[in-house]
């Protein structure tokens, strides 16, 4: 079963030696973001640096100007922790390995632009709004994440690309110094909360049977017993249904939008995967989506173990089902266990392995990967 792993421009650009230690693991795909959030990440093996602080969300080569000119909302390039083209450098040296190197691109996650353009964001029933998480039915939002998507995904050299955050974001969100988890919200109160109140989505709910005034306060009424601590959130009655309607099938038409400008931008054969769960209402980095309609628009799907099965009733000849295996120690990941991961996950329905993630991995991790597929066998298709 073919083994793939995500990293980082910044775990290879610069250090000579991360190629062939990566091709040497045993792996036929690498991963690599080219558009990606903020973050903070340890980079245990370069030789000029530790810790990458990625200061807001980027693209993680140089954006053409001629796409973006004139256009309010643009990607941001990224700053010292990707000069340049680093995504271009790092993909170069990994494809002289011999590895396939595919796009990695995250689309609705994006604190920098709800920081400067508030407009943009998601606004839950109380009227916060939600910098990080950009609100895909607003028209200027879904105009620059479909061309982000077509941009960052077809970089010279890629094979295919991987979509991550492709539909809804919502609450939840690894902020910095996070204290949000002093009352424990459930998958209702998560979507409760993460249910959109902005004008566009107003608008929206309105034209599906769903007054936004009677939802919001709906919503709010449903999350009570939480806040006071008397119970789980309740259902907002008759016009949950109609709401959730029209935010899947925003989700839907933002995925056909995205899906279709990459494969305009992209040569024949290049490979589309969305990072999706099989619960169209799920928010977050694993968008969620109807199993048969994403399948029928993409080449596959890049998924946690537990939730392959229902993508694995509606795969077609060539669909790739990608088990999401974290193989990060100090993260929770178990890679002493990947073998044994790998066996279930394929029982799952799963066709390919990805392993989160080969820069952040330790050589205690990365040495427990290399045994694992050598043990697994050929990792070719």
């Amino acid at each position: 079963m073919r083994a793939g792993a995500f990293l980082y421009p910044w775990d290879v650009d610069g250090d000579p030696a991360a190629p062939a230690l990566l091709a040497e693991l045993g792996l036929a795909q690498v991963t690599l973001a080219a558009a990606y959030h903020s973050t903070r990440a340890l980079s245990p093996r370069h030789p000029a640096h530790r810790i990458v602080t990625a200061e807001h969300a980027a693209v993680l080569y140089p954006p053409d100007p001629d796409r973006w000119a004139g256009r309010a909302l643009r990607p941001y390039p990224a700053g010292e922790w990707a000069p340049g083209d680093s995504y271009g450098r790092a993909a170069e040296a990994l494809a002289g390995t011999g590895l396939d190197v595919h796009s990695w691109v995250v689309l609705a996650h994006n604190s920098r632009l709800g920081a400067e353009h508030p407009d943009t964001s998601v606004v839950n029933a109380y009227g916060d709004r939600y910098p990080w998480a950009p609100c895909i039915a607003r028209p200027d939002v879904r105009a620059l994440l479909v061309g982000l998507a077509a941009e960052a995904a077809v970089r010279p050299g890629a094979a295919g690309t991987e979509l991550e955050s492709c539909g809804w974001y919502g609450l939840a969100h690894l902020h910095a110094h996070d204290k949000t988890s002093g009352i424990p919200l459930g998958e209702r109160e998560q979507l409760l909360m993460s249910l959109c109140f902005c004008p566009s989505c107003r608008e929206g709910y309105g034209n599906g049977g769903a007054d936004p005034d009677e939802l919001a306060a709906a919503v709010r009424h449903a999350l009570a017993p939480v806040w006071s601590g008397t119970g789980p959130a309740r259902g907002p009655g008759d016009l949950e249904a109609p709401a959730l309607a029209w935010r899947a099938a925003t989700a839907r038409s933002f995925q056909e939008a995205a899906v279709a400008a990459v494969r305009a931008a992209a040569p024949p054969g290049f490979r589309i995967l969305l990072h999706a769960d099989p619960d169209p209402y799920r928010c977050g980095a694993d968008a969620g989506t109807d199993p048969a309609h994403v399948l029928a628009l993409a080449d596959g799907v890049v998924a946690r173990p537990p939730r392959l099965a229902a993508f694995a009733a509606h795969t077609r000849p060539g669909t790739v089902l990608a088990a999401n295996l974290s193989v990060v120690t100090g993260m929770g990941g178990a890679p002493g266990n990947l073998a044994h991961d790998a066996e279930r996950a394929r029982d799952a329905g799963a066709t390919e392995l990805r392993l989160y993630h080969a820069g952040l991995a330790s050589d205690g991790d990365l040495e427990a990967v290399r045994t694992a597929l050598r043990k697994w066998g050929p990792t070719s298709p």
